[in-house]
């Protein structure tokens, strides 16, 4: 049985129909930047999201990359960020030549570490970029508590978490200063290439990133202040207009897959409940944790990413990959180890959790349209590894 870690295929042909319109209308158009289906989208998910400002923008990455430029962060600056997490989390520091510093993460959630934070600020620190790893919050209570402390600025980093509710039920993304967000293809709403979004409440800043967005122009050809071509065009805003209604049930299958996988994985004699294992114990899996529970909350885990810990992690996807199961590391080196950040200095000692999370995690399978025997497939097959 052939199970791929994604298909976005089968997600196209449920609303082919729908999407193919959308695209053909934005080409009748021939109107193609910042125009009506843009507008439409902004004004959907500053509503969906609770902020007062919603601005579409080419990335995630360009998203992380104007928050920072809109916060006025320079060169020499220090801006924290976790040491794992993807390339551009800390990327986007070092483009304005300011300088990333690496905290260690939680063995949970896989996010941030708040008691990792304070130790590492300096004068020269002027932000804290929390990711909302594979779609659930960060500790933002306790990030947020700091960076007030310290009068920093916090720019969430939610590439994989649109939609995910923090325990007081506020989504993530409009908790700090700015938040960004991704619309890869892959993510649980993705276009038809690259796409984002930055999000705020503060009326300073939402102009700033509207103006910024635009080459900093305000009006046309008229700069006070630089920015970039940091637009999101219509075509990829009219996709996510068609895939926006489904955000939550698509989020909502994915929660349920991973109760199924949570079940198989007990069935299995794998694992106990979730993230409850003592991960030494031979022969066994750890299963994600969804942290933040809240009754009166369904969204608090979207499982943008379904990451399981096991020993001999390399050699198990070596054997699922046989078997025609699709897998993804994510990810193998920590920033720390990243070859482009070795002026930093720093001590691979300070990174027990990222190191070992870089050894041992692994993504398996969980996208909607999974259906249940492709599940249990997987985990058999893990079982069949693992036993033998």
């Amino acid at each position: 049985m052939k199970v791929p870690l994604l298909d976005l295929k089968l997600q196209y042909l449920s609303h082919k129909k729908e999407l193919d319109e959308a695209l053909i209308r934005v080409a009748e158009s021939q109107y193609f930047i910042l125009g009506k289906e843009v507008e439409k989208l902004e004004t959907s998910l500053k509503e969906y999201l609770g902020c007062k400002y919603a601005i579409g923008v080419s990335s995630g990455t360009d998203a992380l990359l104007l928050a920072l430029m809109a916060l006025n962060i320079q060169p020499g600056d220090e801006v924290i960020v976790p040491t794992f997490s993807f390339f551009a989390t800390a990327g986007v520091v070092s483009r304005l030549n300011a300088v990333p510093v690496f905290a260690d993460i939680d063995p949970v959630t896989f996010n941030l570490d708040p008691n990792d934070i304070e130790k590492l600020i300096t004068p020269k620190t002027k932000a804290i970029i929390p990711v909302h790893l594979y779609g659930q919050s960060a500790a933002m209570d306790e990030i947020m508590a700091i960076a007030k402390k310290h009068q920093l600025k916090v720019v969430e980093d939610g590439a994989q978490a649109i939609g995910v509710q923090y325990k007081n039920g506020k989504k993530v993304g409009t908790i700090g200063d700015i938040g960004c967000y991704s619309f890869f293809p892959s993510k649980n709403l993705g276009c038809f290439g690259d796409g984002g979004l930055v999000v705020t409440d503060d009326d300073e800043l939402g102009e700033m990133l509207k103006i910024m967005r635009v080459h900093g122009g305000k009006p046309k050809y008229y700069h006070k202040v630089i920015g970039g071509n940091f637009r999101i065009d219509e075509i990829q805003a009219a996709v996510l207009n068609v895939k926006f209604p489904f955000l939550d049930a698509w989020s909502e299958k994915r929660r349920e897959n991973a109760k199924l996988y949570t079940k198989f994985f007990i069935d299995a004699g794998l694992a106990e409940e979730e993230g409850k294992l003592i991960f030494d114990e031979k022969n066994k899996v750890l299963l994600p944790k969804a942290v933040y529970k809240n009754p009166n909350v369904k969204n608090y885990h979207i499982y943008n990413q379904y990451i399981i810990r096991v020993e001999k992690r390399d050699e198990l996807r070596k054997y699922l990959g046989e078997k025609e199961i699709g897998t993804e590391i994510y990810y193998p080196v920590p920033f720390h180890r990243q070859e482009c950040f070795a002026n930093l200095n720093c001590n691979d000692a300070d990174f027990p959790v990222s190191n070992k999370a870089a050894s041992d995690t692994i993504a398996l399978p969980i996208f909607p349209e999974l259906t249940e025997a492709q599940l249990k497939f997987v985990v058999d097959s893990i079982a069949e590894f693992l036993k033998s």
